[in-house]
């Protein structure tokens, strides 16, 4: 009989023990998929600019950024020379090269102001300035630059000389404008949304991409838009300009 009832005991303590054991894993199992954080859109960005240092970008044809560029709140500032040599100018590329992509950003121009930001850019020895390869999204004063009365094309926004923005959403001069657009090559579409609303639409692929070239100032260019595949231009035209929270998701 004792030994009966040792093995009974036995056996409730291995229960015991096998149910703790479970319980105990219950605690360190892994959470479900919908109970796990997943990546939010946010995740897929690339940030292009740390808002402390020009890492990641370079003068067109040079090797560094030269002291026209400023690093002020966490933006890049340029401040144009009072004099430059024929030809000089300072141009920023990224030093990386990108396909198909959405590219976010903050731009701030000057009063009287114009500048642009370029995608598909070719830097060569050859090629003395980005916009001979790189299409342009335009910065612009539209109040106040002459650009902003040659024509919508012109204006800020703009896929430059091909494409009109649908309306002027621009903040006042001095204020932050947040641009996103994007370029895609699988789905022949490309964008632009200005300050919340999609202001542009292109096709990116020929023969519509063609065609739109053909009816603008670059239809004669033998390098302009060719380049599927390429840099990043923040344009020196001649004004003060600023830039920052800028960041890429490749598609």
């Amino acid at each position: 009989m004792k030994n009966v009832v040792t093995a009974a005991m036995l056996a409730l303590l291995v229960i015991g023990c096998k149910e703790k054991q479970k319980e105990a894993g219950a605690e360190k199992a892994p959470e479900t998929v919908s109970e796990q954080k997943m990546p939010s859109a946010e995740d897929e960005w690339t940030m292009l600019f740390d808002g402390k240092s020009f890492n990641g970008w370079h003068e067109y044809l040079k090797e560094g950024v030269s002291e026209n560029w400023k690093i002020e709140d966490g933006a890049m500032v340029f401040y144009p020379p009072k004099e430059r040599k024929d030809g000089e100018q300072f141009n920023l590329v990224s030093d990386t090269e990108y396909t198909d992509f959405v590219l976010s950003l903050d731009w701030r121009i000057s009063e009287a102001g114009n500048s642009g930001v370029m995608w598909g850019v070719k830097e060569s020895p050859d090629l003395s300035q980005p916009y001979l390869t790189g299409p342009e999204i335009q910065v612009l004063d539209n109040d106040k630059h002459p650009d902003g009365k040659n024509g919508t094309s012109h204006q800020a926004g703009a896929l430059y000389d091909m494409v009109s923005p649908s309306k002027d959403v621009t903040k006042p001069v001095g204020e932050w404008n947040t641009m996103v657009f994007s370029v895609n090559h699988k789905t022949n579409e490309g964008n632009v949304v200005l300050n919340g609303v999609e202001i542009v639409k292109f096709s990116v692929n020929d023969p519509e991409w063609g065609e739109m070239v053909s009816k603008s100032k670059f239809a004669d260019w033998e390098h302009f838009a060719k380049y599927t595949t390429g840099k990043f231009a923040l344009q020196d035209h001649g004004n003060e300009v600023a830039f920052k929270n800028i960041k890429v998701k490749e598609l």
